[in-house]
This record gives structure tokens, sequence and C-alpha cells, in this order.
């Protein structure tokens, strides 16, 4: 019996809550500056999860990061709040329905950096899916 890879359940749940993330983001930036709305977004994330590492007891040293760790934990919370400001900028002004599909490019792109930076094969299937994620972003976007 094929059992499914670890990784899969926490994915579909991220994806569920991304899908919810564009349905509740459109409707705060109706009332709120779209920045402020990511700065508010962020103390809630920053409790939640203080909540959850305390509650598992995975509180850790942060000196005990290397300086390289750090340099990409930095990095990637830059990329996040960048990525975060762009999107409720674009849910500001644009459809839900719309914005969400083009902000799943992020598939795309991440798969191409994961090739081209930490070497990862791309199969011809996914390279496939890659593409038609691609394609299925541009139709959405185009629609009337």
């Amino acid at each position: 019996m094929k059992t499914w890879p670890s990784w899969l359940l926490p994915a579909i749940g991220s994806a569920f809550f991304a899908g919810l993330t564009a349905i509740f983001g459109k409707a705060a930036v109706a009332e709120l500056d779209p920045d402020m709305a990511t700065m508010l977004r962020t103390v809630v994330i920053f409790l939640l999860t203080a909540g959850i590492v305390a509650y598992r007891g995975a509180w850790t040293r942060p000196s005990a990061l290397s300086a390289r760790g750090a340099l990409f934990i930095v990095l990637s919370g830059i990329a996040t709040g960048l990525s975060w400001l762009f999107y409720y900028r674009a849910l500001r002004v644009g459809p839900a329905s719309r914005v969400a599909p083009v902000d799943k490019l992020s598939v795309v792109f991440a798969m191409a950096l994961a090739a081209a930076f930490l070497g990862e094969t791309i199969s011809w299937r996914a390279a496939a899916g890659g593409a038609l994620i691609a394609a299925g972003a541009v139709l959405i976007a185009s629609g009337g």
C-alpha cells in the first residue's frame, strides 16, 4: 500500500489557509491601508507562532543559529514581508479570485530557484505541472 509523503498534509493545510488569507485579506484591505493591514497581520502571526512555540516547548536560543542560518532567516523574513505587502496591495485593487491564482506563480518561481540555487532536480512531470500553473495563472489573470 502506498503511503502519502509526510509533507503532503501540511502542504494541503498551507494551501487551504492561503486561500482563506486571500478572502480575509480582501475584506480587511477594503477598510484599511494595505501596509497597515500587513503590519497588523504580522503582529497576529507573531503572537500565534509564539503561542505555538511555547505550547510545544520549542524555544531555542537564536544564538545557536549559525551566521549563515541567521542570514537566511533574515532574508526569508524580508522576502515574506515584501510578498505580503505586494499581495495586500494587489488585493486592495484586484479581485481575490484573480489575485490569489497569480500569487501562486510563487510555485513556479520556487521550482526554478530551487533548481538554480539548491541544485534540486526538476522532473519532466514537475516542469509540466509548473508550466500548467503558469498557463492557468495567465488565463485567470487575463480573463474577464
